[in-house]
């Protein structure tokens, strides 16, 4: 009988827990959630190292004598990968790099979900914002790994700014590395912004036609694409994996009162994911920030579902999208043993969207709130709060617009939360 192989990567994962820091989740369950990270980017964990410390150190991040430990480990293991639960400096990678090796890898959890990321974007917006984030992480940690960029450039190693001849006497090769990534960058930005003006035309469209919209968002695998698919028979990627989708879908469904909505799938969040990366996927965030409401997916089995929902909602804060009107669902109501939910929310809907169990009541509430989240405003804005104005028709539906001696009167409708904008128009 043949004995099986696994010719994935092999991983050494790594845990740090400050010791009078107040984490979301402890360092048990933030390492079973890097091992399901690197189990989802292909990657085979061989190994685990955690600790609790009164202070990150500022060289090694773990320390020099940890660290000699880590690379012993890594050693006995057959290690390719060292896998760190938080993100490190480029400093902590430089130090850690001397102390471990040229032969292993050093990621951090950052790296590895932006790794997962470029598995998952399957649109064109999607790749490109994945590249982009994945180069503005690295950038700041040039090293000679990344010098095989420079054939992905193109050949002239980075177009007519950077081709052969036009580079200074004596420019390293962190230098070339470092202007190449810099140029690919910015062309990276160039083409995001014109996907981004076509995905602004097509929302333009849509407010037109006053179809609210409810962006669905959630922490990764809480079931956000399951919900889609049941509610508008759509066949958004699913499966038990991390970040199984990425790119945003959106697809009309049909209320009870008769009335359409718009939900949009956006991609989950997570734990420890600096904001800065979040902001890379605009498709995502604009989605979001359009939205009239938000449907907020909880996995009602999952033992840190409180801590989840609530590092959902510190990104939603630090995004300054947390003033939407929001409806919690608690899924996946059918994993539940004894049908106990793990964390409960007052008015939260128990719902599976994979059983069905719950949705009309979803359907109807999220009905109930729509109807609910759009002002009528009659308002005369002074021709100088000219931006006041042209929110109004970017942001709400403009039924009829007549000009006066005081300003431009407008006789429409807004979303609810930008409502207080309209009332006393400064003069």
């Amino acid at each position: 009988m043949a004995i099986p192989t696994d010719d994935r990567k092999r991983a050494l994962l790594i845990g740090v827990e400050v010791k009078q820091s107040r984490p979301l989740f402890n360092v048990e369950e933030s390492m079973a959630e890097l091992a399901r990270l690197a189990d989802t980017a292909g990657v085979q964990v061989v190994g685990e190292i955690s600790q609790r410390v009164d202070r990150i150190h500022p060289a090694t991040f773990i320390g020099s004598g940890k660290a000699a430990e880590v690379r012993l480990l890594a050693e006995e293991a057959e290690a390719e990968l060292v896998i760190f639960d938080d993100e490190l400096s480029p400093r902590h990678q430089r130090e850690l790099q001397e102390v471990l090796g040229e032969g292993a890898l050093i990621l951090d959890r950052t790296a590895l979900i932006l790794d997962i990321f470029a598995q998952h974007a399957h649109t064109r917006e999607g790749q490109l914002q994945v590249e982009l984030a994945q180069l503005e992480y690295r950038l700041p940690r040039l090293t000679r790994m990344w010098t095989h960029l420079a054939r992905q450039a193109g050949g002239r190693a980075g177009g007519r700014h950077g081709g052969v001849g036009l580079r200074g006497p004596g420019e390293t090769q962190l230098e070339v590395d470092h202007r190449i990534i810099s140029q690919r960058i910015d062309r990276l930005k160039a083409e995001i912004e014109k996907v981004r003006a076509h995905r602004g035309r097509y929302r333009a469209r849509r407010r037109r036609s006053a179809i609210p919209v409810v962006a669905i968002v959630g922490y990764t695998n809480a079931g956000k694409s399951t919900l889609l698919n049941h509610l508008s028979g759509a066949t958004v990627r699913t499966g038990d994996k991390l970040f199984a989708t990425l790119d945003p879908t959106t697809r009309r469904v049909r209320l009870p009162s008769g009335h359409e909505a718009l939900f949009t799938d956006t991609v989950g969040f997570i734990q420890k994911l600096p904001t800065t990366v979040v902001v890379a996927f605009q498709a995502t965030l604009e989605e979001i920030t359009e939205a009239d409401l938000l449907l907020h997916i909880v996995d009602a089995s999952h033992p840190q579902a409180a801590a989840q929902v609530e590092a959902v909602e510190e990104t939603l804060a630090e995004l300054e999208i947390d003033t939407i009107p929001t409806i919690i669902a608690l899924n996946k109501i059918d994993l539940l043993d004894g049908g106990k939910l793990s964390v409960d929310y007052e008015g939260a809907s128990a719902i599976s969207a994979l059983t069905g169990a719950g949705m009309q009541e979803l359907l109807e509430r999220t009905d109930r709130e729509l109807s609910s989240t759009w002002v009528r405003i009659d308002v005369v804005i002074p021709y100088q709060q000219g931006a006041l104005a042209a929110l109004f028709h970017d942001k709400g539906v403009v039924e009829q617009e007549t000009h006066t001696d005081a300003g431009v009167r407008i006789l429409g409708k807004v979303p609810g939360r930008l409502a207080y904008r309209f009332q006393q128009p400064e003069q």
